[in-house]
């Protein structure tokens, strides 16, 4: 199967199914026609036209925990379910082979992008409105913050790793999710470390290209080069 075929998902594990076949699932539309969830799931799914009935929202971090997949803002700044077969070289290459302290001293990451990360991995997985308050973002404190809570998600540096949802004091769970930060060093542990520089980043590039061509045959070169840069 490709997404030049014409499929509907209806279902949660549909969606996982996909995620594990293509390797990456954009959730919104973008520029390559047929290369996401909305384009593909099933109207009622997207949403039924009731406050409670918002599936491809409420799925998120029952996809993330059950299959330990990959989320974020991975696709220009667009988030993106990614596999965990194929987050290795993803983040790989999206890192150009750096971890983070290296990408730093070598003057290729910003020193707020610096303190960000730091303060998200001594205390990962971490809600985003607890990172804010420990880092002091906000109305009335510092600025910045989801410039570079996507940049380092773009750099594969960090992900989302569940959805957590306020409950009130009879235990209803209400609000939208609020997204549960980590770094793939600890969502994944030795699974990952093992496995995210064993390719250069050149050698990693071209195994996506190749994966990208398979799952979008109808995408000029130009697009698949922007869907893994």
């Amino acid at each position: 199967m490709t997404y030049a075929d014409h499929f509907t998902i209806r279902s949660m594990g549909e969606l996982m199914d996909l995620i594990e076949e293509m390797g990456f699932v954009p959730f919104f539309q973008n520029e390559v026609e047929g290369f996401s969830l909305e384009e593909h799931i099933a109207p009622e799914r997207w949403y039924g036209g009731d406050e409670s009935f918002w599936d491809a929202w409420e799925w998120k971090g029952p996809v993330i925990r059950q299959m330990k997949c990959a989320y974020g803002k991975f696709l220009r700044n667009k988030a993106m379910y990614v596999s965990s077969e194929w987050f290795p070289d993803f983040a790989n290459y999206r890192r150009n082979g750096y971890d983070f302290d290296a990408r730093y001293e070598d003057g290729l990451a910003l020193f707020s992008d610096k303190e960000l990360y730091e303060l998200l991995d001594a205390d990962a997985p971490v809600l985003s409105k607890t990172l804010k308050r420990a880092g002091h973002y906000g109305k009335n404190g510092r600025k910045g913050f989801d410039g570079g809570i996507t940049r380092l998600q773009r750099q594969c540096y960090v992900v989302i790793s569940d959805f957590r949802y306020a409950s009130d004091q009879q235990g209803n769970r209400y609000g939208w999710g609020i997204a549960e930060y980590s770094t793939p060093e600890k969502f994944w542990g030795k699974t990952f470390t093992d496995q995210v520089y064993r390719r250069t980043p050149e050698e990693s590039c071209e195994k996506l290209l190749r994966q990208f061509r398979k799952i979008l045959p109808d995408a000029s070169e130009a697009q698949l080069g922007k869907m893994i840069r």
